[in-house]
């Protein structure tokens, strides 16, 4: 378990001295050591990645420049010409027009340049709702480029402010020729500046090929060329995740079969990854993105790099043959369908296989000899009907035939009730399915109510990964959503009733995970960021206070020996870590009112002072941001032990973790 941090506040003297006056109850639970309910599951606590809110390019994946490559529908999106001919009324400098690679290639167009005089012609490149730039921090240039005609002595690189101020900048000189050649620059932003653009000029007359231009910060994540956002890799990384689900979500599907996720266009040198719209691109008429694209620098590689470095299982989710049935529904014939399962088969080469096989050799050729000890798999998002259990009893037959010790996961479709999802969790119960996911976007109340959900489960049946949920303020979707605490509290009431029951529950994640502040289609999110900042929402810090106390195994939690699931609004759930022989006990109290409890431990001996690890506030409106980021998350105290019993007072509207040392 990773190292936690927190902010330490003064004990209060409540905690020492026992209840003040005026409680007319006091509620005692009891937790009994001796007893193991099950097992927790190390992949208990996870996280769910999706290419949502410009959660990857513009967000995790650091790339600054847009439409790099002018792969675009619209080629030259992103950029501009200030004084071309085009927009200019006295003849200007020169002029870019967009020209297609003969033959076939993923990487279908490239930009001519054509410059007449020596009026600095020049392109400007306006990032992801800008480009976030820091002072004394250095950026890393790098393109392709030919020359057709003409003497060229070089290129003029600038970062521009808002006003339009030069804030860093770097001279390129460039070597004539019709070969394409790499071009590279570093160049150091002498401000900060929160939405600055790149302006590339032209030294010299003729014509000029450009292509793949791409600008990274140096300081990324393990320092890897080209790779991720810092600040945002550490908030996953501070979650202790148990996996990493990837890539989607409705993006794995498309809105139709061609533009659905296809793995195997992600992987190999990133120039050659063909770049797809976005299935978000245009999907809320509130919220339309139409310079949404997918670059494909987060590809599957990376994700699976980015497993290992979290140390989080690999989940990977493939389409199955249907398009999103929210959109068109497309499905593919079932005497078509081998391909798609063939994807499968061989994605789980491409992770687990040895060397001299075919996608083995990929991985090693992309710098990872090893193996990347893949163990789940999960065969389409969130289908429904017969159309679904058909084609995934193709699948499973498949991969149990060669891979059998790969876990799949099914899904049970969009809802946590109605006819979809009962006719899916049915017929999977009916295959012997090994994990169903489970998704819920409900308000505050409903997960509140269903904090006791999981517990008269059938224990013989399908585990559950319950793979998408967030409580939504306003209603699903609405884009008047907020991350507010309401929401967070209810959250964790809820997860006490997965995690008491971990015996069926055996993954569980937040979605969706990221959104740009001006970027985003769907909220809420658990972490939002600008092109220079970021933060955790409250949701976020209650992820986080249940992944990184995770414990090894569930222990009985009871009042009047019955689980706490919201009676007097106090819900409870207990686990103990065997490896560090600590008790953690997770308390959440959803009323408006101070409750006083004891909490009674049975079954071995305690430390005498317990750390209390809490999130409290009295507005349920209250949200965490950008001027406020920690408005809302943990604070840690002590409390002393009367015996074997921790008197305590939970104040309305808290969630609070207790850690006591057992022997």
């Amino acid at each position: 378990m990773k190292n936690k941090m927190y902010c330490y506040l003064p004990i209060f003297a409540f905690f020492l001295l026992g209840y003040p006056n005026g409680y007319s109850q006091t509620i005692t639970m009891e937790v009994d050591m001796s007893e193991i309910v099950s097992e927790v599951q190390p992949t208990m606590y996870g996280v769910f990645f999706e290419d949502i809110n410009f959660a990857a390019d513009g967000g995790l994946y650091a790339e600054m420049i847009k439409n790099r490559s002018f792969e675009f529908a619209e080629p030259k999106m992103g950029w501009s010409e200030p004084n071309s001919d085009r927009h200019s009324l006295n003849n200007g400098s020169g002029m870019a027009s967009v020209i297609k690679y003969p033959g076939e290639s993923s990487n279908h167009n490239y930009l001519g340049i054509t410059v007449k005089n020596d009026q600095g012609y020049s392109l400007i490149n306006e990032g992801f709702r800008g480009m976030g730039i820091k002072k004394d921090a250095l950026y890393d240039l790098s393109f392709m480029a030919s020359t057709s005609q003409g003497s060229f002595s070089g290129l003029a690189v600038h970062f521009l402010d808002g006003e339009g101020n030069i804030v860093g900048g770097a001279d390129i000189p460039i070597q004539a020729g019709k070969d394409w050649k790499k071009h590279t620059a570093q160049i150091k932003a002498e401000a900060t500046v929160a939405k600055s653009r790149l302006r590339i000029t032209f030294k010299g007359t003729g014509t000029f090929n450009l292509d793949m231009v791409s600008l990274f910060p140096k300081d990324t994540w393990r320092g890897r060329k080209n790779g991720l956002r810092k600040d945002l890799v550490q908030l996953l990384y501070d979650l202790d995740p148990g996996f990493l689900r990837f890539p989607g979500g409705c993006i794995v599907e498309g809105r139709t079969l061609a533009k659905r996720y296809q793995w195997k266009k992600t992987v190999g040198p990133v120039a050659d990854r063909e770049i797809l719209v976005n299935r978000w691109n245009t999907e809320f008429s509130h919220r339309p993105t139409p310079d949404y694209f997918q670059s494909f620098g987060i590809g599957f590689f990376e994700y699976f790099q980015l497993s290992e470095d979290l140390g989080a299982e690999p989940l990977p989710i493939l389409s199955c043959g249907m398009a999103c049935q929210f959109n068109t529904g497309e499905l593919v014939p079932m005497e078509e369908l081998d391909p798609y399962v063939q994807d499968a088969l061989d994605l789980i080469e491409f992770a687990n296989g040895s060397l001299d096989t075919p996608w083995g050799k990929v991985r090693e050729e992309m710098g990872h000899p090893a193996p990347f000890n893949l163990k789940f798999i999960g065969v389409g998002n969130e289908q429904w009907g017969p159309e679904y259990i058909e084609r995934f009893k193709v699948f499973e037959k498949a991969i149990r035939d060669k891979f059998p010790q790969i876990t799949i996961v099914s899904g049970s479709g969009p809802f946590p009730d109605g006819d979809y999802f009962e006719y899916g969790l049915q017929e999977l119960k009916r295959l012997n399915a090994q994990l169903v996911d489970e998704h819920y976007y409900r308000g505050p109340e409903w997960f509140r109510k269903n904090a006791a959900r999981y517990d008269d489960y059938d224990r013989n049946g399908p585990k559950i990964f319950a793979g998408e949920y967030a409580a939504q303020s306003v209603a699903t979707a609405s884009p008047l959503n907020r991350n507010n605490w309401e929401c967070a509290l209810s959250e964790a009431a809820f997860m006490t009733g997965l995690e008491r029951n971990a015996e069926v529950v055996h993954l569980t994640s937040y979605a969706p995970l990221m959104a740009h502040e001006e970027g985003w289609q769907w909220t809420p999110d658990l972490i939002w960021f600008n092109n220079l900042e970021s933060y955790g929402t409250a949701n976020y810090y209650v992820q986080k206070m249940f992944s990184t106390h995770r414990g090894s195994h569930v222990v009985p939690i009871t009042r009047n020996k019955l689980p706490l699931t919201g009676q007097d609004q106090l819900f409870a759930s207990a686990v103990k870590e065997r490896d560090s022989n600590e008790l953690f006990v997770k308390l959440v109290n959803t009323g408006d009112m101070e409750m006083a409890t004891n909490v009674k431990i049975k079954g071995g001996k305690v430390a005498p002072r317990a750390r209390l690890i809490r999130m409290q506030n009295d507005q349920l409106e209250a949200v965490n941001s950008f001027g406020e980021p920690k408005n809302i998350g943990p604070q840690e105290s002590e409390a002393a032990m009367k015996g074997n019993t921790l008197p305590l007072i939970l104040p309305p509207y808290s969630f609070t973790v207790v850690r006591i040392g057992t022997k």
